[in-house]
């Protein structure tokens, strides 16, 4: 069976996830790029640097926002929204999207990209003005999912 999610169900996989895409597009050029990422329920929080993703959404703000669920290719759930980008340089805003990133579920094992500075996990002491690279929002505007429940066939 295919289907639509319900908006619950669509919540449940924006949270429960921490790796998306995300596309950017400026200039004629589109760019799909995967991400680590943390949601608030209304925000998506992400950390980045310098980089061709960050120069395409300076230029255009309206991003897409992409979330899977595999189980196998018969049973996955999908999440695609759309959103608009906000590099947080605001003290308190930064704080705010570090303190977000920290806060993720993610497992004992995490690559480089995930962890936030050499001390990581860090306490909330941390001076996060010192914290490198770029701290950014997605606000979500409009979200749409879809599933697929059948029966896995092996070969």
């Amino acid at each position: 069976m295919i289907g639509k999610l319900t908006e619950i169900e669509i919540e449940e996989v924006l949270s429960e996830q921490i790796i998306c895409r995300i596309g950017c597009h400026a200039d004629d050029m589109t760019y799909v790029v995967p991400l680590s990422y943390a949601y608030d329920g209304k925000c998506v929080y992400a950390r980045t640097f310098e980089g061709l993703k960050i120069d395409l959404m300076r230029k255009n703000p309206k991003v897409c926002f992409q979330v899977d669920v595999m189980e196998d290719m018969a049973n996955w759930k999908s999440v695609i929204a759309w959103g608009d980008f906000k590099e947080l340089t605001e003290v308190n805003e930064r704080k705010e999207g570090i303190q977000r990133l920290l806060a993720r579920k993610i497992s004992g094992v995490a690559s480089k990209t995930v962890q936030l500075s050499s001390s990581w996990p860090f306490s909330s002491e941390q001076d996060f003005n010192k914290l490198e690279g770029i701290i950014f929002s997605i606000s979500l505007h409009e979200k749409s999912g879809r599933f697929e429940k059948g029966d896995s066939v092996i070969f």
